[in-house]
């Protein structure tokens, strides 16, 4: 789920400020990234924190303008396709099960946890409960990728299966946030509805990959007549922008189409029955130089999103029953995500590797705060609950990960 489809409050600007704005948000980015990374602490929370500082939470000199929210978009989209171009699609395939598995657990254990602690504990109302563990539901593929990037493990096993359950995971997000939406508006669910945008889902995920494989060797082919390798950057942006659109018209979250296009690109798509639509590795190479600094310069500006969404002047640090049901959820957050790495099979370090990786909620659980506070569905006290859950385990998932992968 993108971070364009957050639902935070967000302000407009003239051009010039918004220039002086990402100039900030750019620098600040690079500078705590860097300063953590120098303290062993993954670069991506430095410009989680760089937000949080900026932000309304602290200075409050960066707003988070519809700008901003669209270059953040742009960022995880790229972010989403370099993974899908570095991915090895038959091991995805091989550990597709496992993806599921550890999709389907994370999913449920922490909506029903986060459902039953809310709703019978601590008496909220049915929709409150419903939206709080819909929120705890949700990973920030975002951030788990970029993580796992930093440390140098993004092409191992257990990685490969995080990153199918984190897909998956964004997928089941989006459909639970839709029954909750109708669900909020008419107290029932439409089963034939979500059975649909299932359906779209699935079958989008099957036919874009060979759709856009076969649009970058139609690129290719022009490359040839034409003796311009020049254009390919240009157009290959082009093919992943629609591929995101088309992931957005079947009701899937953009990163989906991104991810299937880097997939389509990749040198490991080479299937027998597709043999024709093979790309030379000097097109690839191409994709490969020309896209991929413009995700290291953008893709920061989505991590330090995340950190201007928060608003943690917001959250009442001094009231008891905040932090009796913050602490509770956070439990019920982190134990639902650690135990889905339990499902699969490998040495213990791995299966913790994939929970903790499937922990970060980051902008995902946002959405959820924001869509049930704009229903009426949840009040100021439990808006400011799911704010400081989605903060506490975006910041503890990357330290827990490092930690494990180095242990």
């Amino acid at each position: 789920m993108a971070a364009a489809g957050t639902g935070v409050e967000t302000v407009e600007v003239d051009i010039h400020t918004l220039f002086l704005h990402i100039a900030v948000i750019l620098i600040a980015g690079k500078t705590f990234g860097t300063i953590f990374k120098r303290l062993g602490i993954p670069p991506v929370l430095g410009e989680v924190f760089a937000g949080i500082v900026l932000g309304q939470s602290i200075l409050g000199i960066i707003p988070l303008s519809e700008a901003v929210k669209v270059l953040a978009e742009l960022g995880v989209i790229l972010l989403l396709f370099q993974v899908g171009l570095e991915a090895d699609i038959h091991t995805l395939v091989r550990v597709g099960i496992w993806s599921v598995a550890v999709a389907f657990v994370g999913a449920v254990l922490p909506f029903f946890g986060g459902f039953v602690l809310s709703y019978y504990v601590f008496d909220l109302p049915l929709i409150s409960s419903l939206f709080i563990g819909g929120a705890l539901t949700a990973t920030s593929i975002g951030i788990t990728v970029r993580v796992l990037t930093d440390l140098g493990k993004h092409k191992d096993r257990f990685a490969q299966i995080v990153l199918g359950a984190a897909v998956l995971d964004d997928i089941l997000g989006v459909i639970i946030l839709a029954a909750l939406y109708e669900f909020s508006k008419t107290r029932t669910v439409d089963l034939q509805s979500t059975g649909k945008l299932m359906l779209y889902i699935a079958i989008f995920f099957v036919v874009a990959p060979f759709v856009a494989r076969a649009v970058a060797k139609l690129i290719s082919y022009a490359v040839d007549r034409l003796k311009d390798m020049d254009i390919i950057p240009s157009a290959i942006l082009s093919l992943v922008l629609f591929t995101g659109y088309g992931a957005y018209r079947v009701g899937s979250p953009e990163i989906l189409g991104a991810f299937t296009a880097g997939l389509a690109l990749s040198r490991s798509f080479n299937f027998p029955w597709v043999s024709f639509l093979k790309l030379s590795e000097n097109v690839i190479h191409k994709v490969e130089e020309g896209i991929l600094p413009l995700v290291w310069v953008v893709a920061p500006i989505f991590f330090v999103s995340v950190g201007l969404a928060l608003n943690l002047k917001a959250i009442d640090f001094s009231s008891p029953d905040f932090w009796v049901l913050s602490l509770s959820l956070i439990a019920v957050a982190v134990l639902g995500k650690v135990l889905s790495g339990f499902v699969i099979k490998g040495t213990l370090r791995e299966k913790l590797s994939v929970g903790i990786s499937m922990m970060p909620r980051g902008e995902v659980g946002l959405i959820f705060a924001e869509f049930g506070r704009s229903f009426k569905a949840i009040d100021d006290v439990g808006y400011a609950v799911v704010v400081f859950v989605v903060a506490v385990t975006t910041l503890i998932a990357p330290v827990l990960l490092k930690i494990t992968l180095r242990a």
